[in-house]
């Protein structure tokens, strides 16, 4: 998936391109760190001065262009979002039921989470749900992660089911982040799987980074 701080999706989209292909980062910001996922999509992380510590700011790109922004704190929880395509920003409520915790992911094996988004374009979405770690750990690109299961319902202001999900992705405990992986997602059209798995993890220096062009599974058709 988050601060009231301005949303990096402002100066995204926005944002030049010195070099052909490369994504640049807003003016005070360090990225650290790129992800190629296999489902046509690169995603950017970095961070930046004057944000609280242990906040990480996320651009999410794909054949199209820039698809999604969010920053979240130390323990994962969503500060702030905006969906380009749906063109609508969310921002975490001051006093969660139950936050979400990595922190208790990680020292349990399990989080529970309830917590409620708000937006001035879709109003308040209410997210009830649950993590656990499987106790496996995949390595990907040289990288380690854990594996985790999640369960989780968005609720409208009414406490109408928008949407459900349910299925596997990875947590980096180094990086404090959690990684997309498979899912099944239901919403009132009908159930339909996702899988959008980290391929490659590019750092600074390497070619590749900070790409502003996907690489994996791309060239099918986008719905």
């Amino acid at each position: 998936m988050r601060t009231a701080l301005a949303l990096i999706c402002l100066a995204a989209p926005a944002a030049a391109q010195d070099a052909p292909g490369t994504f640049n980062v807003p003016a005070g910001c360090t990225a650290y760190l790129t992800v190629q996922s296999e489902s046509c999509q690169v995603n950017h992380h970095f961070t930046c001065q004057g944000d609280p510590e242990g906040h990480q700011r996320r651009v999410s790109l794909d054949e199209r262009g820039v698809t999604y922004a969010g920053v979240i704190d130390n323990e994962t929880q969503w500060i702030s979002s905006f969906h380009v395509m749906s063109g609508h920003r969310e921002v975490l409520e001051s006093d969660p039921a139950e936050p979400a915790s990595l922190s208790d992911l990680i020292e349990s094996g399990v989080d529970d989470y309830d917590f409620r988004t708000l937006s001035d374009e879709i109003g308040t979405t209410r997210y009830v749900g649950q993590d656990t770690l499987t106790g496996r750990e995949i390595t990907i690109d040289g990288v380690t992660l854990a594996e985790t299961t999640y369960d989780i319902t968005a609720f409208d202001e009414a406490g109408n089911e928008v949407w459900s999900s349910k299925g596997r992705e990875f947590i980096s405990r180094n990086w404090r982040m959690f990684l997309s992986g498979t899912g099944m997602v239901t919403t009132s059209e009908g159930a339909f799987e996702q899988s959008n798995r980290p391929v490659e993890f590019i750092y600074p220096g390497e070619p590749g980074f900070l790409s502003s062009s996907p690489k994996h599974g791309c060239g099918i058709a986008i719905s």
